[in-house]
């Protein structure tokens, strides 16, 4: 007889044909060739036939939090990352001293655990995010396999929740690293991102990457680091002061970047492998990298990490000398916290010229080496133009960037806050 366990059900007939004695393979034949209507008459078992029970403590199936077994007809639900030990008696019906007894209870089949953990909504063979699904992968190798939710709401729902114990956790490993390491040479933040393979033509056209900054500098990483040797061991390595951070709404598909309210009225683009939270970092000799993250509370932290590592590392460093060229003359040019930008003679130490950071008016640069800066005279109220030419422009400019931004935010403590584009888009959303 064919029994649907679950329902405590017996199939009696299939489209009038007693079945009631004959074999699963009879009952499966006579289904499969049935057409395409089938009538199939069941019988409601009161109770379950005897070998789909498991007494407590026969032998089958164990958890290895429990040496006891519990009845299949019983048991439910997949408890990922917990203990569970809560148990009741379920027998269907009241026993007697002489019956077996059963019991209802979680099966711990798996457990990932959360510190320094990363979340995937990436489908491994398109590239395209899930929608209402994603997956735990834990640091030492478990995943918890693609987790469905019935609908999209439910799934950013629990993506805040995991994602919001991940960041207590590694809040955690970061007081514990700089513990160890000096003032000046403190982790600021760290975490998961996902970055934008380049010169690749696969359809994985993004890999996990662990981001930290740490004192002066921005380190990108196949995996965490969990050593203080594994600190040197970074893909790339870059000063604070020469990466400019640029946040972005969302990203859609190769070369453009579009606002996420614009993104509404253009319909005949392919919105399914959009990556709505962004930002890039550009860096030296024209280095860029782009990452993404799940959840816009994770962009804004991001901005606002990277402005306060900055800040931090501009306030400690005070200054930054760069050689440059000047009408056919080797110079050094220094952007000072305190003093603004100064040109002088390498050879003599003797100063060209100088001017504080508001009387920088305009610039303007080729995109390769040279750059022209316009500063007002201080007594004569005219632009003066002063032309350099950089071995690395990009690392200068960006430095520039972030002293001016430094100084600024030294003088007015909402500025940092207005720049924060994720931040703005997440309050007026």
């Amino acid at each position: 007889m064919l029994f649907y366990s679950i329902l405590n059900l017996s199939t009696i007939q299939v489209n009038g044909i007693h079945v009631e004695h004959a074999t699963h393979e009879e009952v499966v034949h006579l289904l499969r060739n049935a057409g395409d209507e089938v009538t199939i008459t069941v019988e409601y078992l009161r109770e379950a036939p005897s070998f789909l029970k498991l007494p407590i403590g026969s032998p089958g199936p164990s958890s290895s939090h429990s040496s006891r077994a519990s009845s299949p007809l019983f048991d439910s639900g997949l408890h990922l990352n917990g203990h569970c030990s809560h148990t009741a008696l379920s027998s269907p019906s009241s026993p007697t001293a002489d019956e077996p007894k059963y019991e209802k209870r979680w099966l711990d089949t798996l457990c990932i655990p959360l510190s320094m953990a990363r979340i995937s909504r990436c489908k491994a063979s398109t590239g395209s995010l899930r929608s209402s699904g994603f997956e735990v992968l834990a640091l030492d190798g478990a995943r918890s396999g693609v987790l469905q939710f019935p609908t999209t709401q439910d799934c950013v729902d629990w993506l805040h929740a995991i994602s919001a114990h991940i960041s207590c956790l590694t809040l955690q490993s970061m007081k514990m690293a700089n513990k160890c390491c000096s003032p000046g040479n403190q982790v600021v933040h760290m975490g998961w991102v996902n970055e934008r393979l380049q010169g690749t033509n696969s359809p994985q056209t993004f890999g996990s990457k662990f981001l930290a900054l740490k004192g002066s500098s921005v380190y990108i990483f196949c995996s965490p680091p969990v050593s203080t040797v594994d600190w040197v061991r970074a893909e790339s390595i870059y000063n604070l002061c020469e990466v400019l951070f640029k946040a972005h709404k969302l990203w859609v598909m190769d070369g453009y970047w579009l606002p996420a309210n614009l993104c509404l009225r253009l319909q005949d683009l392919d919105l399914e492998n959009q990556r709505p939270y962004c930002f890039s970092l550009l860096a030296g000799q024209g280095r860029s990298h782009v990452f993404t993250v799940e959840l816009g509370t994770e962009l804004a932290v991001w901005e606002k990490a990277f402005q306060k590592a900055t800040f931090l590392e501009v306030q400690r460093t005070g200054s930054k000398t760069y050689m440059c060229s000047w009408q056919g003359e080797v110079l050094c040019f220094t952007v000072d916290f305190a003093l603004g930008f100064t040109c002088f003679d390498t050879k003599t130490k003797n100063v060209l010229w100088r001017f504080k950071f508001s009387q920088l008016k305009g610039s303007s640069d080729d995109g390769n080496t040279r750059v022209k800066l316009l500063f007002q005279n201080p007594d004569t109220k005219q632009i003066e133009t002063k032309e350099l030419e950089f071995q690395d422009l990009p690392a200068v400019l960006h430095c520039v960037h972030a002293f001016m931004a430094s100084k600024v935010a030294s003088l007015d403590p909402a500025f940092p806050d207005s720049l924060c584009l994720a931040r703005r888009h997440m309050h007026s959303s």
